[in-house]
């Protein structure tokens, strides 16, 4: 049989089948694949992220939206609130001058002032103070207020009340205190020892209850613009002052506290001089009001650093009150600082023990140092009621008893009655402060028998003989009865006479003057009882 023709050839392309795919064909898929996946991750998670970032700037936008929003509401609110306290502000502003104008009229009538008279209770010291403010005399305002240092607590609580009588008590303060600051203005240097800085700190501190809005608070404070870029240059004028202070380490610590005290009061706080304000104020951390003035001044922010600068500069009890005035009390455990700051003291105690420079008084000044650690400690405790968590009993017997020891010590010795007894020879001891002048003449013989010449004796007997000698052993605990002793029938002889003319006797006087003040050391005894017992109407006249 003959094979069947394929026309076409169909049946040949049938059977013919295509050859297998390559290993490395595989591969070059396999790893176009992967790349593919990769790039497609990749562009996915790049998507995803510019997704997330645009939805976290868009809840952002929408956050300061809204704070924009309610900083707007209130702002207008403040603003409505401001604007309609205007006529309550000025009809009370009109009552105060009302007010400040019958308190002059008062004033006048009274005619109470004057610095010679005595303030017997606080409302004799509102009076004055008051006199001073209505007639607006500031100089003498100003030494009222020094001149009455002991009176701090209760000038503290009148001078608000007659600050407010002053027609313009911003204007008022300045002046009074323009005499030491910015710049100490008295003439004489003796006057500058006398700090006066608690005076300038007193009065800007009661001008804050006088300036404030009586509506609005502290948000507004009634000085007029003039007054406040005064108030501006003062405080230019004492930055600038600093390099002839020494500088921030060296300036002391009532100016830093008056100016810090000065920009709070009349609201003149610049953010630029944030850093120099907390120089200032760690400077100057131990005054009690320096936790409050950091407040004010806006360094709350700050507050942490500078806790931690006080820490480590040994200053943990300051640290402590800065704790309190912001409540860093959970990061800044109050009670560990105490205990540390009480170990920093004994160490500088013992330190101060060890010192061989410090030999004679070093046991004063280690107790001294222990007790004002122990005072500040204790203060603190029961300031901010630390009782439960530091007892200071322990701190207290230990403060008794350093202050007995102490107490002791200033006791004086027993002193035996017959202390000022010469032993050698039974005379009296000289007085104390015979020894401290130039020609005293002390003599460790008893005195002598107070001789008295008779005006009928022209001249000393001659051939009388010499005083008796003296004791053997001048050391002896029995001294012969009255060594020495001199009668007035056995004087020696003077030199002869002779004339001497009338230019002479001044010459002559001095001479005898300067015999009668030679001590003993000098001429013999028998010569210097001589010259000290006579007297100078004789010894003329034996020498004319």
């Amino acid at each position: 049989m003959g094979s069947i023709a394929d026309p076409g050839g169909e049946f040949g392309e049938l059977t013919q089948r295509p050859p297998p795919p390559s290993f490395d064909e595989f591969q070059r898929q396999t790893s176009l694949m992967t790349s593919c996946t990769l790039l497609w991750k990749e562009l996915s998670d790049h998507f995803s992220s510019l997704e997330q970032n645009i939805q976290r700037k868009s809840d952002a936008l929408k956050r300061k939206i809204e704070t924009l929003d309610s900083q707007t509401k209130e702002s207008l609110q403040f603003l409505e609130k401001r604007e309609s306290s205007i006529d309550d502000s000025i009809s009370i502003a009109l009552d105060k001058i009302q007010d400040r104008k019958n308190a002059a009229l008062t004033s006048d009538e009274n005619c109470c002032g004057g610095d010679g008279e005595e303030v017997d209770d606080a409302e004799g010291l509102l009076l004055k103070l008051r006199f001073y403010c209505t007639k607006m005399d500031a100089e003498g305002f100003w030494r009222f207020v020094t001149a009455r240092k002991k009176e701090l607590d209760s000038m503290r609580t009148q001078m608000p009340l007659a600050l407010a009588d002053s027609i313009d008590p911003a204007r008022f303060v300045l002046e009074a205190i323009s005499e030491v600051f910015p710049v100490d203005k008295r003439e004489d240097k003796s006057e500058r020892v006398n700090d006066l800085g608690w005076a300038c700190v007193l009065i800007l501190e009661s001008l804050i209850p006088v300036v404030i809005d009586p509506i609005l608070g502290n948000s507004r404070l009634l000085v007029t613009p003039r007054m406040k870029e005064r108030a501006k240059e003062i405080a230019e004028t004492w930055k600038a002052s600093l390099d002839q202070r020494g500088g921030i380490e060296n300036v002391k610590t009532p100016d830093v506290h008056t100016f810090l005290q000065h920009l709070v009061t009349f609201g003149i706080v610049k953010k630029e001089d944030v850093d120099l304000y907390r120089k200032l104020v760690v400077a100057s951390a131990w005054r009690k009001q320096m936790p409050k003035l950091a407040v004010s001044l806006g360094l709350g922010d700050k507050m942490p650093d500078m806790i931690e600068e006080l820490i480590n500069r040994g200053q943990q009890v300051d640290a402590v009150h800065f704790t309190f005035e912001v409540g860093l009390e959970g990061k800044f455990p109050p009670v560990p600082l105490l205990k540390a700051f009480l170990n920093d003291a004994k160490m500088a105690a013992d330190s101060i023990l060890e010192d061989p420079n410090n030999s004679g008084r070093a046991v004063h000044l280690a107790a001294r140092k222990e007790q004002s650690a122990l005072r500040a400690v204790i203060k603190c405790i029961e300031e901010y009621k630390l009782e439960a968590e530091f007892p200071s009993e322990n701190l207290r017997k230990r403060l008794d008893q350093l202050e007995k020891s102490k107490t002791e010590k200033k006791k004086p010795a027993a002193v035996p009655a017959n202390k000022r007894i010469r032993v050698n020879n039974g005379g009296p001891m000289p007085p104390a402060k015979a020894g401290r002048s130039t020609n005293a003449y002390v003599s460790s013989f008893p005195a002598a028998p107070t001789y008295v010449r008779s005006p009928s004796h022209a001249q000393y007997p001659v051939g009388v003989p010499s005083y008796p000698a003296g004791p053997a052993m001048y050391g002896s605990r029995s001294p012969p009865t009255n060594p020495y002793a001199y009668s007035p029938e056995a004087a020696p002889p003077l030199a002869r006479s002779y004339q001497v003319a009338p230019g002479e006797l001044l010459s002559l006087w001095r001479l005898w003057k300067h015999c009668t003040n030679l001590s003993a050391s000098l001429l013999p005894i028998d010569l210097t009882w001589r010259w000290r017992n006579t007297d100078m109407m004789t010894l003329i006249s034996n020498v004319l």
